[in-house]
């Protein structure tokens, strides 16, 4: 009798144990549900949303989230309004954006759980001249950059390492003994000069600035050395986005990093020149291809003077012979609610012949933090897919264009099918 009650005693609790296991399977199957739910309705929305004022813009989301604007317009030194729009995203809606300024847009899941603010700006409208146009690019970086450190067989045959531990991949060598640097060179000729001292080496380290001794090392060739691999400079071709009614322009779509530490190189100056086109590599799967160009470094051959090297591409002011290449009708620039999946076109200059090609976007990511990947589109141009086997490297910057409008610029390309790529809005390189 106790064996039969011990079982049945021990069965009881391993049916009670098995309960709760699928009730927490299933609590913690539903709170996943719900975190999918939260986070793919928050991607449907903008961070932000920019109308043009006295236009009325259509929206069609077809999502479950009910948003309130709370109007704060400074047009004019209007007073605040206290306005207050409801609007139901299930269902198609329109708003006019009746003065310049800036609303907040409360967004709420199911119309009980709150799912995000949404910045909206009323604006003027805004156009820009499309470019695609093949540019040599010439970057000087604000100090002297280290991309690593290797050891030095020192004179005495053993292995040093001086700057190990000390100076980082990434770091700006902005002075050596409180002497500024021009260039690589520089450095090199203040270390080999030291006589073997220890140098104070100014820093700059993601912002900040530091300073850090270093000994140099004399090496078997009878010159010290530091063991700091730097660079000071960086060229390449890419494409022209746009020029704007001031004679500004923008390119590439996003920021010049350095090779080797992967991060986005600071610049002190740089320049745009011309550039021709000799040859390409067509893409294949698995291998991007290029474009192979020639850069003319002649003074005369300079074709803009480069201000900004950001995360959504390069900017600078035009000169004369890059904007008269540009000599053609501003178009208006396309919001990011205005761009819809389907046809689109791009501008480039593969063979140094520019043209539209037509593309189709696939996808459009409005909420992300990849500035350079809100558009994913891909080549269906029989040319263009003949000549290139679809994007290449080279042709980041190229506009896209639809319906007229200007909506963002080519990035990159998917490695793994060269016929797809990610672009830009063109809203995210004018507010660099």
């Amino acid at each position: 009798m106790q064996d039969r009650q011990k079982y049945s005693g021990m069965i009881s609790r391993r049916r009670k144990h098995y309960r709760e296991l699928l009730w927490g399977l299933f609590a913690a199957g539903t709170a996943l549900l719900g975190v999918y739910t939260f986070c793919f309705f928050y991607s449907r929305i903008p961070d932000e949303i920019r109308l043009n004022r006295s236009e009325e813009q259509e929206f069609d989301w077809n999502i479950p989230v009910s948003a309130s604007f709370s109007e704060t317009s400074v047009y004019e030194n209007e007073e605040a309004k206290g306005r207050t729009i409801h609007v139901d995203m299930a269902k198609p809606f329109s708003v006019v954006g009746n003065s310049r300024g800036s609303y907040v847009m409360d967004c709420k899941l199911f119309g009980l759980i709150p799912l995000k603010q949404v910045s909206v700006n009323v604006v003027e409208k805004e156009y820009v001249t499309p470019g695609g146009c093949s540019i040599g690019i010439y970057l000087r970086t604000n100090g002297v950059l280290a991309i690593g450190t290797s050891p030095i067989t020192s004179v005495d045959g053993t292995e040093q390492e001086p700057a190990r531990n000390i100076v980082r991949s990434g770091d700006y060598i902005e002075y050596v003994d409180g002497a500024l640097l021009k260039d690589k060179e520089a450095l090199v000729t203040a270390v080999s000069d030291c006589g073997g001292k220890s140098l104070v080496l100014g820093i700059r380290r993601e912002g900040e600035t530091m300073e850090l001794r270093v000994t140099p090392v004399l090496g078997k060739d009878g010159m010290y050395r530091l063991g700091i691999w730097v660079r000071d400079n960086t060229q390449g071709i890419g494409t022209l986005t746009y020029v704007d009614e001031e004679g500004g322009f923008g390119a590439l779509g996003h920021g010049i990093n350095d090779v080797d530490t992967s991060t986005l190189m600071e610049i002190e100056s740089g320049s745009l020149y011309e550039a021709n086109i000799l040859s390409l590599t067509r893409g294949e799967k698995g291998s991007p291809g290029e474009l192979l160009g020639m850069i003319s470094y002649e003074k005369d051959k300079v074709r803009g003077e480069i201000l900004e090297n950001t995360q959504a591409g390069i900017f600078g002011v035009a000169q004369e012979e890059l904007l008269l290449a540009c000599a053609e009708e501003p178009v208006e620039i396309g919001r990011k609610q205005e761009i819809i999946p389907g046809p689109a076109v791009i501008r480039c200059s593969v063979e140094n012949d520019l043209k539209e090609y037509e593309v189709e976007i696939e996808e459009i990511h409005l909420s992300g933090d990849d500035v350079n990947k809100g558009i994913v589109l891909r080549v269906t141009d029989e040319e263009l897919l003949e000549k290139t086997g679809g994007i290449v490297q080279g042709m980041s910057g190229s506009p896209i264009i639809q319906n007229g409008k200007l909506i963002g610029a080519v990035t990159h390309v998917f490695v793994q099918d060269p016929t797809k790529g990610f672009g830009i809005f063109i809203e995210n390189m004018l507010e660099h």
